[in-house]
């Protein structure tokens, strides 16, 4: 039933992360499928995808955006497999997703001291390149696979401004501050390779994703990508940018997504709430 499926996603526009995040939890779904009636089903049945709700809310003690997200995945594997015409029934309902309020605190929980002590600490490791990736996370809230695909032609810093290829293959032109472009500039002084990627390894002419975790792991016990995309968000706003441009800035689809940022953080509403 999974035959296709992946090169479906992509098709349609979906990013190689998410359609290989989408074909783990439809594998996920089979996997249970054998252990609970002893076999695969060819189709995807209505009861079948509520006995899984069902499972992952009441056994697993999945949190409701998990539960939600693996319904997505099973929605769009109901669309590739009524699209080609191997089923007709309509296997998972809006109604199945769960209501979840909506965070009203921003995801933001450094402050702009942690992140500076954070580039220093790259900086004095002695390593450009590291030093390089972790001021352009902080100041153009790109994303791992952003970072790690961003190819030399890509960057023009006499404009200051680079090509961001991101989701669905959208491109956005993102702006550099001078920390980014210095950055760059002295990271490209030692590097030594003739690969068209801008980050590279001694193994290999493009940085493996799992290498920026290691960088952001070996110097901090907080600070992730993630964190950097979320304070770059934050900041933005705080300086003046409006929420259309941080949403252009960040590549959010929806602004709705950035207006999160506007709000106070979770340390700050805790705050508050001990002044009552």
């Amino acid at each position: 039933m999974l035959n296709g499926f992946k090169d479906y996603l992509l098709d349609l526009g979906k990013s190689e992360n998410t359609a290989t995040a989408y074909l783990r939890d439809a594998k996920l779904f089979m996997a249970w499928c054998r252990d609970s009636f002893g076999d695969e089903p060819k189709l995807l049945h209505r009861a079948n995808v509520l006995e899984y709700i069902s499972y992952m809310r009441n056994v697993r003690g999945y949190h409701p955006k998990t539960v939600n997200h693996h319904l997505s995945s099973l929605r769009s594997l109901n669309e590739y497999l009524i699209t080609n015409g191997r089923q007709t029934e309509t296997a998972v309902l809006d109604s199945d997703f769960m209501k979840i309020q909506i965070q009203y605190a921003s995801p933001c929980t450094v402050e702009k001291k942690d992140v500076e002590a954070f580039r220093q600490r790259l900086l004095e490791s002695g390593s450009k390149r590291d030093f390089c990736i972790v001021t352009l996370y902080a100041y153009s809230g790109i994303r791992r696979s952003e970072c790690v695909n961003l190819k030399l032609s890509q960057i023009d810093l006499t404009a200051k401004e680079i090509c961001i290829v991101g989701k669905g293959d959208k491109h956005r032109l993102v702006y550099l501050n001078d920390k980014t472009v210095h950055a760059i500039r002295e990271y490209l002084k030692v590097r030594d390779s003739d690969s068209p990627y801008l980050f590279v390894s001694r193994q290999s002419g493009k940085l493996n994703p799992s290498r920026i975790n290691q960088i952001f792991n070996q110097y901090s016990d907080v600070i992730t990508p993630k964190t950097l995309r979320h304070y770059f968000c934050s900041n933005a706003l705080e300086s003046g940018y409006s929420i259309h441009e941080v949403a252009n800035q960040a590549g959010h689809s929806n602004v709705q997504t950035t207006l999160i940022y506007s709000n106070p953080t979770a340390k700050e509403m805790k705050d508050k709430a001990n002044r009552l």
